[in-house]
């Protein structure tokens, strides 16, 4: 919906007032920030005429601020989703008060990110909120849009405005992550404005190249350089999309859209020769293939209607930032051929395993040992290792495991996701949302449930395909919910074959309707 100021507009209103009264005061400040909270009610967003630039809050002496700079008016603005073509991104950093972004309704988390040049300095951001407003947010920085340092946590918003002063921080892109609502809508702002010192230029001589069919995405990705972004226009955009150049760790390159910006593939199509490669005519079905492409950046768009949703081959230090992959014949995401140090992260898969229900992982790490022929490197095996898994939502409809950690893969990190079993199909001994056949992988602070319909074993499993593997795996701080159905919270197969490098549970893990109990080996305090 559009948010017409008519009924729907007053219910909102309402909506925001409330959560405004019942607000606690304005959250702290971290280390790197000291903020004030010079907000002001949630209702008077929509009426107001936007802020005064130049205006000081009520708790910042007015020459203190006022010698900072606007940088942020009229330059690139991505986001994880638009609501619709209406309010767009770039809507935020136009100077108006009138026009706006907004975000889909009802998902956490979403962000909009503002590009301010290379080495930009931030002291203030400045935030006007419309009725939508987060309740939690995070101000983050960044020097490549991948890895990111949070100048202000704000776990207490009540809308309105909010001016965040004495900021300290260095970067290109300047982000605004919203990981809670404050209403059952989505997020929406007027504006976002960003004071300090404006950055040059970009990095690698980047330009930014914006597409609108799927004849410049093709065409765009086949001449990609190092520094540049691509930019998707709302649509869809159907074809076989393969990135084989690669970025480089000072200038990564982007392929960002909006989440109505959505990649589709109705293959495959042709004869594979050998091992899974382009070319040779031969149409993968993949909905985004980065073979070989190292160092990129994809965010905020729609994976699609594909056979595999996004694959990476040899292509490391990806981030995979605010995705949404759906609707996937097999798995949602794979990193194999060694994609190590990648991150996949505020992203959500849902309905995979349409076709081959049992192959319908959400995230696939790796390869089993049967396919090392065509996916080991000179260690013989599978290297896709130390692969963040933050704060994404997996399901409902995965009818494979949510994430299958492959043999031969150590090293990676699973946070702050969701699991949401329902719809598991139990074909391939896909009943649990996790299976790990790793080493080293740390499983922290994720939440999962299961409902029917589905086939449900246990929420976490491990398993020794190979000799030494499935072993010195965490478990700390996950919350289970097994519906009554689920044995164990985390089912360790074996002890004897990782009696020199144990998998770990840790008190700290909690269960709730399990037929059995937390877990079947001894928990570690």
């Amino acid at each position: 919906m559009s948010h017409a100021r008519s009924t729907s507009f007053r219910r909102r209103l309402l909506t925001a007032c409330v959560a405004a009264a019942v607000a606690l005061p304005l959250g702290f400040a971290t280390a790197a920030s000291a903020s004030t909270g010079a907000a002001s009610p949630a209702a008077s967003a929509p009426v107001t005429a936007g802020p005064t630039p130049a205006t000081a809050s009520a708790a910042q002496p007015a020459a203190s601020v006022t010698a900072a700079t606007l940088i942020s008016q009229g330059r690139p603005a991505t986001a994880s989703s638009v609501e619709t073509s209406a309010f767009p991104a770039s809507a935020a950093v136009d100077g108006s008060g009138t026009t706006r972004w907004a975000s889909v309704e009802g998902v956490d988390p979403q962000w909009i990110q503002i590009d301010l040049g290379v080495g930009a300095s931030v002291s203030r951001v400045l935030l006007n909120w419309e009725a939508a407003y987060a309740s939690k947010y995070r101000v983050q920085i960044s020097a490549d849009g991948s890895s990111w340092t949070t100048l202000k946590d704000e776990t207490a918003g009540d809308g309105g405005t909010d001016d965040i002063t004495g900021l300290n921080g260095t970067g290109r892109y300047l982000r605004i992550h919203g990981t809670a609502r404050g209403t059952s809508y989505g997020y929406s702002l007027y504006e976002v404005q960003v004071y300090g010192t404006a950055g040059t230029g970009t990095p690698g001589g980047g330009t930014i190249v914006d597409v609108s069919t799927a004849a410049q995405l093709t065409s765009a990705l086949a001449v990609a350089t190092p520094g540049q972004t691509i930019r998707l226009a709302p649509g869809t955009y159907q074809g076989s999309f393969v990135a084989t150049t690669p970025g480089t760790a000072s200038a990564p390159i982007t392929l960002t859209g909006p989440r109505t910006a959505v990649i589709t593939n109705d293959g495959p199509s042709g004869t594979l020769n050998g091992c899974p490669h382009p070319g040779d005519g031969w149409d993968s079905g993949y909905g985004l293939w980065l073979y070989g492409a190292s160092y990129w950046n994809v965010s905020g768009l729609t994976v699609a209607d594909a056979k595999k949703g996004i694959v990476l081959d040899t292509a490391t230090h990806v981030t995979i930032d605010g995705v949404l992959v759906r609707d996937i014949d097999d798995e949602g995401v794979h990193f194999r051929k060694s994609s190590a140090d990648g991150v996949i992260r505020n992203s959500q898969i849902m309905r995979t395993g349409l076709a081959q229900p049992g192959y319908g992982e959400g995230l696939y790490l790796g390869s089993a040992n049967s396919n090392f022929t065509c996916y080991a490197d000179s260690s013989g095996r599978d290297r896709s290792d130390r692969v963040q898994v933050l704060d994404n939502a997996f399901g409902p409809g995965i009818a494979a495991e949510h994430i299958d950690v492959k043999e031969g893969t150590e090293g990676g990190v699973v946070r702050g996701n969701t699991f949401d079993g329902t719809g598991l199909s139990g074909q391939n001994s896909a009943d649990s949302w996790v299976d790990v056949k790793g080493n080293g992988y740390l499983f922290e602070d994720n939440t999962g449930t299961f409902s029917s319909p589905g086939v449900f074993a246990n929420g976490y499993e491990t398993h020794n395909p190979l000799t030494g593997w499935g072993c010195g795996n965490i478990w700390r701080g996950n919350d289970s919910d097994l519906g009554g159905v689920g044995r164990y919270a985390v089912f360790v197969s074996s002890t004897s074959k990782c009696s020199a490098n144990p998998n770990k549970v840790y008190a700290s893990n909690t269960v709730t309707g399990a037929t059995s109990g937390l877990t079947n080996v001894a928990v570690t305090p």
